[in-house]
């Protein structure tokens, strides 16, 4: 990630000590939930609200200078590798989650059977298995 307060100022959003810590916070901890960026923003900076959380995570999203992946059955994540249309690999076990590039070259990397008349952009797809750690616990 380039310098927070830079990117910050080069999406046109105001730059405020929440905002720089949220960012730090997905930067360190890929894959990260809201609670798990509350927690490091926290020790960071001291006291910050759940909402103030959530609300500089929609906005980050929202702006693109960060992503949230919903996977079925789970809390959303967070993460700041954006714009070149990768996937996940989910641990079904413990959770654990890795970025795993496209398969086949650029966005959307994937071709629908029938695109409906849509013009796809991305393909949003998840592998869900058992990580390494796991299957060696097994």
């Amino acid at each position: 990630m380039s310098e927070p307060a830079a990117l910050l100022r080069q999406h046109g959003i105001p730059i405020t000590a929440q905002r720089l810590a949220v960012l730090r916070a997905v930067s360190g901890r890929p894959h990260a939930t809201a609670d798990a960026i509350a927690e490091d923003v926290r020790a960071e900076i001291g006291a910050i609200s759940r909402q103030a959380v959530y609300n500089a995570l929609g906005m980050l999203a929202e702006k693109g200078l960060i992503r949230r992946i919903q996977p079925s059955g789970s809390a959303a994540l967070y993460e700041d590798r954006v714009g070149d249309n990768h996937h996940h690999l989910i641990c079904r076990t413990c959770g654990t989650t890795a970025d795993v590039d496209c398969a086949v070259g650029k966005a959307p990397c994937l071709s629908a059977s029938d695109d409906s008349g849509f013009r796809i952009d991305e393909a949003e797809v998840i592998y869900w298995g058992t990580c390494p750690d796991c299957l060696a616990k097994a």
